[in-house]
């Protein structure tokens, strides 16, 4: 199974950008889908971006389109996101995770099964 660590996390002014890295373990990096999730304290665990493994076709909800990139390298088993124009609203615990499916980037945590540690974005207004 797939091992993730999370890095990159930090405090930010709003208006201002963070890159995220999440570095995976293992030989099969490249036929994982890959996702970042973030949870804020008393809220659901909530998905912001998705890149599958196949094609590499992104995924984004509205509440960040347009302003946070998710990228991967598979040589070097990373997965990316750059969070630009951050808003005190994206303050939250970002965690990446590892999906078995390699075509379609699940917006349920269910759907993934191999998660990082989580590393803390805040962003002050």
């Amino acid at each position: 199974q797939v091992q993730l660590v999370e890095s990159g996390g930090g405090l930010v002014q709003a208006g201002g950008s963070l890159r995220l890295s999440c570095a995976a373990s293992g030989r099969t990096f490249s036929r994982y889908t890959m996702g970042w999730f973030r949870q804020a304290p008393g809220k659901e665990r909530e998905f912001v971006a998705g890149i599958t493994s196949s094609d590499t076709r992104t995924s984004y909800p509205d509440s960040v389109k347009g302003r946070f990139t998710i990228s991967r390298d598979n040589v070097k088993n990373t997965v990316y996101l750059q969070m630009n124009s951050l808003k005190a609203e994206d303050t939250a615990v970002y965690y990446c995770a590892a999906s078995p499916n390699m075509d379609y980037s699940y917006r349920s945590p269910t759907h993934y099964y191999a998660w990082g540690q989580g590393t803390q974005v805040t962003v002050s207004s």
